[in-house]
């Protein structure tokens, strides 16, 4: 079987990511992995070893060690049964890059980066709202989203602006409404698919 697909999708919290990579897989027929919600499955799996490590990093707004996310992202494809992946929220710092490089390399074949930009005040705001409405996210908070957002900046933006240096970014304008976002992807991923 050929090498897997990786397109990665990183923004801020609150970006938009998880509703436009719904609407990837509709569309494109991508599996949609999401870092944060493989390492919530592992924390609240019963017995989990990594459990408690994942929650405090969860709620410090810190990352989790790159070689657990790696292995639930590897195995979460190897379920899958097929070979076009958006992996959502990862790499999110060097560490996480590096890590993929040494664990993912000879295994999958990233294609590019679709950076969703979107102002920290409107994610904030489409944070809290999301926490309000019973996301059961225990970092949908101020406090921790102030520390997500610290996180972003310093970790995962110079992750984008490296992969820009080798033209594989496409970014978005993640202010928009959905359907005006996904049109400007859906041309992208055409193309790709």
């Amino acid at each position: 079987m050929a090498k897997p697909k990786v397109v990665f999708v990183l923004g801020a919290p609150g970006a938009g990511k998880g509703t436009q990579c719904k609407k990837i897989v509709d569309k494109f027929g991508y599996v949609h992995l999401s870092a944060g919600d493989l390492l919530r499955a592992e924390r609240n799996t019963p017995g989990s070893q990594y459990g408690e490590l994942i929650e405090t990093h969860i709620r410090n707004g810190t990352i989790v060690p790159v070689e657990i996310t790696c292995r639930l992202i590897e195995e979460a494809m190897k379920q899958s049964g097929t070979n076009k992946f958006l992996v959502d929220g990862f790499p999110r710092n060097k560490d996480n890059l590096d890590g993929w490089n040494k664990e993912m390399h000879d295994k999958a074949d990233v294609q590019f980066i679709l950076f969703i930009d979107c102002s920290e005040e409107a994610c904030i705001d489409r944070c809290l709202k999301r926490g309000a409405a019973g996301s059961g996210r225990s970092d949908d908070n101020l406090e921790s989203l102030k520390k997500r957002f610290r996180t972003f900046h310093n970790d995962t933006l110079p992750i984008v602006n490296q992969f820009g240096e080798k033209g594989m970014v496409v970014k978005v304008d993640g202010s928009l409404d959905p359907e005006t976002v996904f049109d400007k992807i859906q041309d992208t991923f055409s193309k790709h698919s």
